[in-house]
């Protein structure tokens, strides 16, 4: 029994060992870009991916705009970034998602203070029940109205400024979301109910409204000079899970250690469709992993990526 049990431990750490130098293991972005006298806004940028992303941003000589909610942590990473790159030129603006409002207000004051705008990150996201202020529902208020509002508000600072780019973190949960437009009609919300599985079906649906929206964005963009890319991150560590209950993250804590990269890995892809020279005639597409990747038809119905943008326009108030 106890050579059997040896036997099964050992296979299992090979196995994990083998997934570790194929599929576990994260692309790295390769591009050399350096960024002097360009602008980048990252959303979220106080943590995890984000605060990941700006920092190599940062570190090539861009000027990086940290779109926060949380001031002090926000603050914090401002500091931290700026001690490991020696550019001091990093700052922090207050945005918070969940109020269309806020979005407005940042964006008002953005155009004003800055002359340029050379890239747009919209990496914030979360998994959390409850509404906006507007009354959505959270997950759908933050992880897409809130980026919506945010991208068209500053569009014509982009295509001043172009070639400029907007990259929007999406996830490979897309593949389990859908789109309810009467859910959204009567509700304000992607579905409903708050429990963990819910509220995981709610996150689906709002990355499959970040790749529709990037796919409408880029045909509206055609004749610009503006273009744009969705991403799938990686399994990565980062805190979006924080509000989880106990019990859930009892269960994630193991699979975490074991299988997700940190959040470094977790900043490439957003990197390389930030950087990357000659994937501009790929706008509008999806990556992973540091490279093209294919999507459902549901990621691609012209006419769902259509009624989203106009649905989104009467949601904020653009219509």
């Amino acid at each position: 029994m106890f050579i059997t049990i040896l036997l099964i431990c050992g296979g299992l750490v090979g196995l994990y060992l083998l997934l570790s130098v194929t599929v576990l293991k994260p692309s790295k972005c390769q591009s050399t870009a350096k960024l002097h006298g360009k602008t980048v806004i990252v959303t979220g940028a106080n943590t995890g991916i984000g605060r990941a992303t700006a920092l190599d941003l940062a570190s090539r000589g861009a000027r990086v705009i940290l779109a926060c909610r949380d001031e002090n942590r926000a603050q914090a990473a401002v500091t931290h970034i700026q001690k490991e790159t020696g550019n001091k030129d990093v700052l922090y603006m207050h945005l918070d998602l969940a109020s269309l409002l806020s979005v407005r207000t940042f964006a008002e004051n953005f155009l004003k203070r800055e002359s340029r705008l050379d890239i747009l990150i919209n990496n914030a996201g979360l998994v959390l029940g409850g509404k906006t202020e507007d009354g959505f529902g959270k997950i759908f208020g933050v992880n897409h109205l809130g980026h919506f509002l945010l991208t068209v508000l500053l569009l014509e600072r982009l295509k001043e400024c172009g070639p400029s780019r907007v990259v929007t973190v999406s996830s490979m949960a897309h593949l389990w979301g859908k789109i309810d437009f009467n859910c959204i009609n009567t509700h304000k919300d992607l579905g409903l109910g708050n429990s963990t599985m819910n509220l995981l079906k709610l996150y689906s649906n709002s990355k499959l409204c970040n790749i529709l929206f990037t796919y409408e964005l880029a045909k509206r963009m055609k004749d610009t000079h503006v273009t744009c890319y969705s991403l799938h991150p990686g399994a990565i560590k980062t805190e979006i899970g924080r509000h989880s209950s106990i019990w859930w993250k009892l269960f994630l804590t193991p699979i975490l250690l074991l299988f997700f990269n940190d959040v470094d890995a977790g900043a490439q892809t957003s990197l390389y469709c930030a950087l990357q020279e000659g994937i501009e005639h790929l706008s509008g597409s999806y990556f992973s992993n540091c490279a093209l990747q294919k999507v459902p038809a549901k990621a691609r119905d012209d006419a769902a990526a259509k009624k989203l943008w106009e649905v989104s326009e009467r949601l904020c108030g653009l219509a």
